[in-house]
């Protein structure tokens, strides 16, 4: 299987040089900091219209009014079903197929337990709430040529669960260690990836999950690390290779990293690990709505 030229030190637009993205429409969650910015900022300047998805709709507008003219803001909080369901109206509303999707906005470091719809706040937000978007728009996604990037983590490979998914304690009630949950979510990333993979094969649709290395981002502020860490710009070159050069043409189901494709966490060859998740995700959202259709039935 063929892997690509770049490497560490590419950065997003390196990796993008000289491919003309024009007519192209790609949508990056995250777009308003560091990284999403990045691969917003790469895929605008080669032509291609970028939907900029940012929690507040003033986040992705400034994001997107600094990136380039064809940059279209959505707002979308990724912790709220209502806000998600919003997003997903408004896309549609735009009335345009999608060449890629990537999946990059996230939280973590969270030193106290938070928990929505009785889940803890990094699985809901880095993982749930991408599981509703992408599944949400994924008819939108272009058969044969489009591509879907979900943003992973080294974390996903060094410190998850030794299960993967811990999904007795989802809502952090038995325990709760930011670091352990914050890679539990970013190998959800990957695993959710896997599985999407799989059912998107017969479209022709590519699946990958990235390791974008440690980034001087809002997720990594230590300075040790930040210190170590690779630029945004650097950080950003593995996602946006996935979803626009031909050097990562016609594969999928992998998890890259440093452009390269990389083993990442053994429990991504568990299939049933995969399918279990994507059954519990989906179980997730669909008791919000039976508590929604509920409510409005005891309002009527």
């Amino acid at each position: 299987m063929k892997n690509s030229e770049f490497g560490r030190r590419s950065t997003a637009d390196h990796v993008l040089a000289g491919i003309d993205l024009t007519g192209k429409r790609m949508l990056v969650t995250g777009c308003n900091s560091g990284i999403g910015s990045e691969i917003m900022n790469a895929f605008a300047a080669n032509g291609a219209t970028v939907i900029g998805v940012a929690r507040t709709l003033e986040a992705a507008s400034q994001a997107c009014t600094a990136a380039s003219p064809r940059c279209i803001p959505i707002a979308c909080d990724l912790a709220n079903f209502d806000s998600i369901a919003a997003a997903l109206a408004a896309v549609r509303g735009l009335k345009f197929s999608l060449d890629a999707i990537v999946a990059n906005a996230g939280v973590g470091n969270l030193a106290a337990l938070q928990t929505r719809y009785g889940v803890e706040m990094q699985f809901l937000t880095n993982h749930i709430g991408h599981f509703m978007l992408v599944n949400g728009l994924v008819d939108l996604v272009r058969d044969g040529t489009g591509r879907i990037v979900t943003v992973s983590a080294n974390a996903s490979v060094r410190a998850a669960p030794k299960e993967g998914i811990m999904f007795d304690n989802l809502d952090g009630r038995r325990f709760y260690e930011p670091a352990a949950f914050y890679a539990q979510s970013k190998l959800a990333n990957a695993l959710y990836a896997k599985e999407l993979s799989r059912r998107l094969g017969s479209r022709g649709i590519a699946v990958n999950s990235a390791d974008p290395g440690a980034a001087r981002t809002k997720l990594n502020p230590r300075f040790a690390e930040r210190l170590f860490a690779k630029t945004a710009a650097r950080a950003a070159a593995t996602p946006a290779l996935l979803a626009a050069s031909p050097q990562a043409s016609g594969i999928t189901g992998e998890y890259w990293s440093d452009c390269k494709m990389s083993e990442g966490n053994a429990l991504l060859m568990d299939a049933a690990l995969a399918g279990r998740l994507w059954n519990v995700s989906q179980l997730i959202l669909d008791r919000r709505q039976e508590h929604r259709d509920l409510t409005l039935q005891q309002a009527a």
